[in-house]
């Protein structure tokens, strides 16, 4: 009983919120109002689903525009990601997300980036939008293994989020996100039982630009930072 109750109140408050951000998107340039939305629908739907968020390390978050990376095992990780980083960010988020009616609708209603990997030409088109939000001071939210991992570690990231931090000249707040992969596995429209989410904010991670040596040794750096945040050991 609890999991349909989860399932009609995931299904109501997603059509209700996002006409509401379709409504207001172009009184809402920057997406501030429809990300504050975004937060209170994970709020309320963890609250039904008896899913608590334990955040360590909000104190690292700062001021200005920065590219928050964070590990992705289930898609909880995004309600998680809401409600512990409580300030405006974007999604780069895949293209297929966008095609979902009322959730696409919101998403584009917030000007959040569609990625679609499997064009390269698009992927960069992606990517340079992103830097122009960076340069306008909004935060950038990626997942920097391009999918779902699938089991204890992480797998290979993408070029591309660090690529785009370094052309900004932003740093990156690694986020580990632990626990969500055992309550709603993947296949599983809601959680399948009560618990705790845990969310480590790691300290920024400065880089400057440079040649792609640069990114290869920040991306080693955010990796074992992350796996420290996930797995308590940078190895």
């Amino acid at each position: 009983m609890r999991r349909v109750s989860a399932l009609l109140n995931l299904i109501i408050s997603t059509i209700v919120l996002s006409l509401i951000a379709v409504l207001i998107s172009p009184l809402d340039k920057k997406g501030k109002i429809i990300n504050r939305l975004g937060r209170i629908w994970a709020i309320f739907y963890l609250y039904i689903c008896h899913i608590k968020i334990r955040t360590r390390g909000v104190e690292n978050i700062i001021e200005g525009p920065c590219v928050y990376m964070c590990n992705h095992q289930s898609v909880l990780d995004i309600f998680a990601i809401y409600v512990s980083l409580n300030v405006p960010f974007k999604w780069i988020a895949k293209k297929e997300l966008f095609s979902i009616p009322f959730l696409g609708w919101a998403l584009k209603a917030g000007r959040h980036i569609e990625m679609d990997r499997k064009n390269p030409v698009k992927a960069i088109k992606s990517l340079k939008k992103a830097l122009v939000n960076l340069k306008n001071g909004i935060n950038i939210v990626i997942f920097p293994e391009g999918t779902w991992g699938k089991g204890d570690r992480l797998l290979p990231f993408k070029k591309g989020g660090f690529d785009l931090a370094l052309k900004a000249g932003v740093p990156i707040i690694p986020v580990g996100i632990k626990g969500t992969r055992t309550l709603q596995p993947e296949g599983y429209n809601v959680p399948i039982k009560k618990g705790t989410i845990e969310v480590n904010i790691g300290r920024p991670i400065y880089n400057s630009k440079g040649p792609m040596t640069e990114i290869d040794s920040l991306m080693d750096s955010v990796k074992k930072e992350l796996e420290a945040l996930i797995y308590g050991t940078g190895s």
